[in-house]
């Protein structure tokens, strides 16, 4: 009778939290679902512009961008934008074969990750071959490295560490993806090891991180890099893995400080810590995706992070203006030790740094 009663309690337990799941994170209203706006952001994409370093070569957030367009494409069973998506980087194989980032920065070589997931979609080696030579080159020293590059590589990381909270997105989306391909734990090695020693030197112990160890303020979206990182690492990396215990506790741990100073409308401000700064869309975005995530894999209590993740989601949707253009995104920013700087940041319609993030929530609320 006692084991009887047992199996009911988790039964009927198990169930309370499906429900409150399905509730929070399903049955959105007509213009705010899923469905919709990943479909508005996405063939948004599709008619756009590269966006080019120094009119150069194709710039991370663009990858992003087309990385979450790809995501929201399969968990909408869009074939029509899958062929798109893919028709969209063929030329890269040609005629604008120089676009290609070359392979000697961290945010460059996070292209790699785009080839990769494109591979997985088409087992067309063309793929394969591309993303594993920048997952590749992200380890294997360059002969003119400087000493402190050459520092990184004796510990066992990647030569382009530089202990910027937004490498622990860079650095571990194209491991990941390279792990995903080839199976090979060479791949989610290396991203778990360099996450941990990220916690390590740069998490603060309210659980959030300053944009750097020299610039002691809570950037949202730099933050926000670090909040998306530690979820997709997990959801690939082994259950045996000797790292999977200390990277899930400061994903916890940044989580349940997220939680905290979310604002009452349901977003984040431009620093996350102060009330008096402007709601930033970019960071709500990367909060409101690990949220969902950490919710869909368990993680996180579902009673109480589904209706933080919900109102995000229901905050983020209004600041998309009539041309699909997610508004008020901070742009690009390098890290200064002024609190003014941070406010006083212009803010771009329709950057990528803003869509991106969109379309991993779109994806990731179509998704298990």
């Amino acid at each position: 009778m006692y084991k009887k009663s047992v199996v009911s309690f988790l039964v009927l337990f198990a169930c309370q939290l499906l429900l409150a799941q399905s509730s929070t994170l399903t049955g959105f209203p007509k213009n705010f679902t899923p469905q919709e706006i990943g479909k508005r952001l996405a063939y948004h994409f599709i008619d756009g512009r590269h966006d080019l370093y120094a009119a150069k070569y194709i710039h991370y957030a663009e990858v992003c961008t087309w990385n979450g367009a790809l995501d929201y494409a399969v968990n909408a069973k869009d074939q029509k934008l899958i062929q798109l998506l893919k028709d969209k980087f063929e030329p890269f194989f040609d005629r604008e074969k120089p676009l290609l980032p070359p392979m000697n920065h961290v945010d460059y070589n996070m292209f790699g990750s785009l080839a990769l997931k494109l591979y997985q979609l088409t087992k067309d080696e063309r793929y394969r071959k591309l993303g594993l030579a920048y997952a590749d080159t992200q380890w294997e020293l360059p002969a003119g490295a400087n000493k402190e590059e050459r520092a990184w590589a004796d510990k066992g990381f990647s030569w382009q560490t530089r202990l910027w909270i937004d490498d622990m997105y860079m650095i571990t989306v194209v491991q990941n993806e390279a792990y995903k391909v080839t199976g090979d734990r060479k791949y989610i090695d290396r991203a778990a090891k360099e996450m941990v020693m990220y916690l390590d030197e740069l998490q603060r112990p309210n659980g959030l991180f300053y944009h750097a160890p020299d610039v002691p303020y809570y950037w949202g979206r730099g933050d926000g890099w670090m909040a998306v990182g530690m979820p997709d690492l997990l959801s690939a990396l082994p259950k045996d893995h000797k790292d999977r215990p200390r990277i899930m506790e400061g994903y916890l741990t940044m989580m349940k400080s997220l939680k905290k100073h979310q604002q009452p409308g349901g977003m984040w401000n431009q620093l996350i810590n102060e009330p008096d700064f402007w709601p930033e869309t970019s960071g709500t975005a990367m909060f409101a995706y690990a949220f969902i995530r950490g919710i869909q894999q368990g993680w996180l209590n579902a009673a109480e992070y589904g209706p933080a993740a919900r109102k995000a989601w229901m905050a983020m949707i209004p600041y998309i203006d009539e041309r699909n253009n997610v508004t008020e995104v901070c742009i690009g920013t390098g890290k200064k030790n002024d609190k003014q700087h941070y406010h006083d940041r212009p803010r771009n319609a329709g950057d990528f740094h803003g869509q991106a993030p969109y379309l991993w929530c779109a994806a990731a609320l179509l998704g298990k």
